[in-house]
């Protein structure tokens, strides 16, 4: 499998393509990074040096990869965090011409916006050219409740509406989505819970949930579903196979007392994942 995985970069710390890239080879998948940035740390630090790259130069990249003849060979474009309205410009030029050479090739879109704690941190051009140009476009999205709300204009909560957001969403255009992070009501204490929506079926995982803050993390679980689903065409598996992996890498993390991800020390887990929690059909 070969995916051009068009994302951030950083030097220090793990988020964007500098977290997507390493458990995706660990698996044994074939990575074409693109950057869209270069900076030296993510910015929840509240300072990072480094250029955002044009978007200029990042279709000159993508374009460079066009000439050598791959786009044939790429399975999957995945992308991340936009941080300008020219750079979605570019992921969705870039996805027509993949499409073009692989018509059997997918596009898997991240939308980060924000989080239910922090709320919005993308310019706000951002969210509302995801909802109505960039998602419609994607066969796979990954969003957490939060984002998921904000693209179909709900207010997903316990199990019945936000799987009817996750229909709302597939409406749109994508035909799978991965719901990163639920926080149902009616859940059990200190648990968070993962859910993926096809066309055959809607299958729920839960797992408990870790006091702290993991940059990165939401990149790692997009990365991975996009791979085990794309390989497999099961997403009950691949579901599971992503929440073994991303909870391990999450405990060692916060085990270590760690504030970056402690991706590569816990690669084993990306190879090899325990599948310790249950995956249960919720429709």
């Amino acid at each position: 499998m070969k995916i051009l995985s068009i994302q951030s970069a950083v030097a220090y710390g793990h988020v964007g393509n500098s977290a997507a890239v390493f458990p995706l080879q660990r698996i044994g998948v074939e990575v074409l990074p693109v950057y869209t940035v270069n900076f030296s740390n993510h910015t929840g630090y509240g300072s990072w040096r480094g250029p955002l790259i044009s978007p200029g130069d990042v279709r000159d990249v993508i374009t460079g990869i066009e000439e050598r003849g791959v786009f044939g060979d790429i399975d999957v474009i995945l992308s991340g965090y936009q941080g300008s309205e020219g750079i979605a410009e570019v992921i969705l030029d870039t996805v027509q011409r993949v499409k073009s050479a692989n018509p059997a090739a997918i596009y898997a879109c991240d939308p980060v916006m924000g989080n239910a704690t922090s709320g919005c941190f993308v310019a706000p051009a951002i969210p509302v050219l995801l909802r109505e140009q960039v998602v419609p476009a994607a066969d796979i999205i990954t969003p957490n409740q939060f984002e998921l709300g904000f693209l179909t204009g709900t207010e997903p909560a316990g199990l019945a509406s936000t799987l009817a957001s996750a229909d709302a969403a597939r409406s749109l255009g994508p035909s799978t989505v991965l719901v990163t992070s639920v926080e149902r009501p009616d859940r059990p204490e200190d648990t968070i819970e993962m859910l993926a929506v096809t066309a055959d079926g809607a299958w729920m995982a839960q797992t408990p949930r870790l006091p702290m803050k993991a940059n990165g993390s939401g990149d790692v679980t997009a990365a991975l579903f996009t791979a085990h689903f794309t390989d497999s065409a099961d997403a009950a598996d691949a579901l599971a196979r992503t929440v073994s992996s991303v909870f391990d890498l999450l405990k060692n993390t916060y085990d270590a007392g760690a504030r970056e991800l402690q991706l590569v020390e816990s690669q084993e887990f990306y190879a090899h994942p325990r599948m310790q929690f249950e995956v249960t059909r919720v429709r």
